[in-house]
């Protein structure tokens, strides 16, 4: 049952990773490693002005 367990978590955390559900996470930990002065944005802010750059700059999307 534990390798069924953690094969799903893995399989999971494959598919938030490609759907871009990691995106604030990953964003946090760049922020903190690269020394930045400052507040971090909140998740609010984050997805928002992760919205607003994609419809600024459409790339590649099908939607």
């Amino acid at each position: 049952m534990g390798a069924l367990t953690q094969g799903f978590r893995g399989f999971a955390g494959y598919m938030r990773g490609l759907m871009g559900a990691d995106a604030y996470q990953k964003y946090l930990e760049h922020f903190t490693s690269s020394g930045h002065e400052g507040p971090a944005m909140t998740e609010r802010e984050f997805w928002r002005d992760r919205m607003d750059r994609q419809d600024t700059n459409p790339q590649g999307r099908c939607c």
